[in-house]
């Protein structure tokens, strides 16, 4: 099993900042794994948010948070991370931490990844 664990989210006024935190547990380890965030608002699916592969070399985001959230990866401290900067009233929801093993052909694809964890919430006032 993958265990992975969500944190770092809370309330945030909009322009603000939040850093959110996904950590593997156990006898898991990110290393291999590409890794990304989603995110489900009320009443909507879960959508794609960021991803980052699993050599660390590349990076993708969607469109509306591109130039705002940052991806990053910590091997060593099995960890992944979502910096959200300038946060809009749009970037409120729950935010999910994903994991695949090995390469994949669509990053942005929900289906390409096979374990999640439980969320964190993010609300951003106006």
């Amino acid at each position: 099993q993958v265990q992975l664990i969500e944190s770092g989210g809370g309330l945030v006024q909009a322009g603000g900042s939040l850093r959110l935190s996904c950590a593997a547990s156990g006898r898991t380890f990110i290393s291999s794994y590409t890794m990304g965030w989603f995110r489900q608002g009320t009443g909507k699916e879960r959508e794609f948010i960021a991803a980052i592969s699993w050599t660390g070399g590349s990076t993708y985001y969607a469109d509306s948070v591109k130039g705002r959230f940052t991806i990053s990866r910590d091997n060593a401290k099995n960890t992944v991370y979502l910096q959200m900067n300038s946060l809009k009233p749009e970037d409120t929801g729950i935010y999910y931490c994903a994991a695949a093993w090995g390469a994949r052909t669509n990053l942005r694809d929900m289906g390409q990844y096979e374990y999640w964890g439980q969320g964190t919430q993010v609300t951003v006032s106006s």
